[in-house]
């Protein structure tokens, strides 16, 4: 019974170890088969900072401690970096995945191409023009009887009367100039061409010594019309303007040394701008500039740069500049303050905002998306701002897309991989495979 009982033991096993190995001989590839289907091969994993590292299992890179990425069969070459293509990317170029790019906040752009214009707004101090600025003073010895123009700063219009004038030497010319008129008309009728020829050259002699005085037309038709001196002449004001400043006075004795008035006309006036002197170079003469009044509703009033001073102020380091400027309704007073601005029409160049420059202060990058998640800093030379946007004189060409936001953080990730390959070199770091 025992043996019976021992006998169907082993068979049993040996039925369950038949069924047992049929179905893994037919039905376990299937499964297996079944079971890896949708799953994707890994060959090898590798260092996403440094592609060149490779490892048979999953971990952390020795040199920098990032987590090992793994690389599929049906992955491209140039996915690790390492492929025919990743080996022409330049120097330098880091590879950062896009689900950390937007993590960080990677932005991309491409550069503008066009031209500007700069605004440039300086400091200006309204000043008279000197050209407009009139010294009267009288060509005879006399004295001062009345005087019309009495107070410094009165408006004056020109050939307005200033002053009458009594001079005993004027008088006499008067006098030699009607008697010689006198002769003039006695010998209408005489039969001697040469005492006429005599007489009319006597009065032109005495005519032009009046006009030498400063007697006008208009007193000279009086004398011949009335044929009486004038004992007190008027003197005119030779320009328009007002009165900057005044030394006539009532009986009082004057030459030709003393000025009696100075007159400004205001009608256009120079503004003194203060330029410094790294913009004083885009600064040429002829240039249209917009005069603002500090006051009221801030009127602006054209103007066009007249002069530039060839040396620069050693106190402040700027360089003056004179700007011609009308002056409807006499607003610009001397010595006010106004501001000055300059629109200055750039070339065309590129542009790039100014976020996507990292400006280290010994050197200035922006990084150049070169595919694949792979960043290539580009040293590049900047000029001038204009407002968000920065020129680009060198090391960018037009179409290349950039990194617009985020700069700071991906400098980040390159000065980290720097700073790990410099460490793997160094004695006791791990090396790379």
């Amino acid at each position: 019974m025992k043996i019976l009982r021992s006998v169907a033991f082993v068979l049993t096993l040996a039925g369950v170890f038949a069924a047992g190995y049929g179905y893994d001989r037919w039905y376990g590839k299937t499964m297996v088969a079944r079971a890896t289907s949708g799953v994707r091969r890994i060959v090898y994993y590798y260092d996403p900072m440094h592609p060149a590292y490779k490892s048979d299992k999953p971990g952390k890179a020795p040199d920098c401690g990032m987590e090992l990425v793994p690389f599929y069969a049906d992955d491209p070459p140039t996915a690790t970096a390492d492929g025919p293509k990743g080996s022409e990317l330049p120097m330098g170029t880091i590879q950062i995945s896009p689900g950390k790019q937007q993590l960080i906040g990677v932005k991309y752009g491409l550069p503008a191409l066009g031209g500007s214009t700069k605004t440039i707004r300086a400091a200006g101090k309204v000043a008279a023009d000197e050209k407009r600025i009139t010294h009267v003073h009288t060509r005879v010895e006399a004295w001062i009887d009345k005087v019309f123009v009495d107070f410094t700063g009165k408006a004056v219009d020109e050939n307005q009367p200033l002053l009458t004038l009594y001079s005993p030497d004027l008088l006499s010319t008067q006098e030699e100039f009607l008697l010689a008129l006198k002769s003039q008309d006695l010998l209408k009728a005489s039969t001697f061409p040469a005492a006429q020829d005599e007489t009319n050259s006597l009065v032109a002699a005495a005519r032009r010594r009046l006009e030498l005085w400063d007697l006008n037309e208009a007193q000279i038709s009086q004398l011949m019309e009335t044929r009486k001196p004038l004992t007190n002449t008027t003197l005119y004001s030779p320009s328009a303007g007002y009165v900057a400043a005044r030394n006539a006075f009532p009986k009082q004795h004057v030459n030709s040394d003393t000025e009696l008035y100075t007159l400004i006309d205001l009608r256009e006036v120079w503004v003194m701008a203060d330029f410094f002197q790294d913009e004083a170079a885009q600064v040429q003469l002829g240039q249209p500039v917009s005069v603002t009044l500090p006051y009221g509703s801030g009127k602006t009033i054209q103007g066009r740069v007249d002069f530039i001073q060839p040396q620069v102020d050693p106190v402040t380091r700027t360089l003056k500049v004179r700007i011609d400027v009308e002056n409807p309704g006499l607003l610009l007073k001397p010595d006010m303050f106004v501001e000055v601005t300059l629109s200055i029409a750039l070339p065309q160049y590129l542009t790039v905002p100014s976020d996507a420059v990292l400006d280290s202060g010994l050197k200035k990058t922006v990084f150049v998306d070169r595919g694949n998640g792979n960043l290539e800093p580009r040293l590049v030379q900047t000029g001038e701002r204009s407002g968000d946007r920065v020129q680009i004189i060198d090391g960018l060409r037009p179409g290349e897309r950039i990194v617009t936001s985020g700069t700071f953080l991906v400098d980040s990730e390159s000065q980290l991989k720097s700073a790990a390959s410099g460490m793997a070199g160094m004695p006791g770091m791990p090396k790379k495979p």
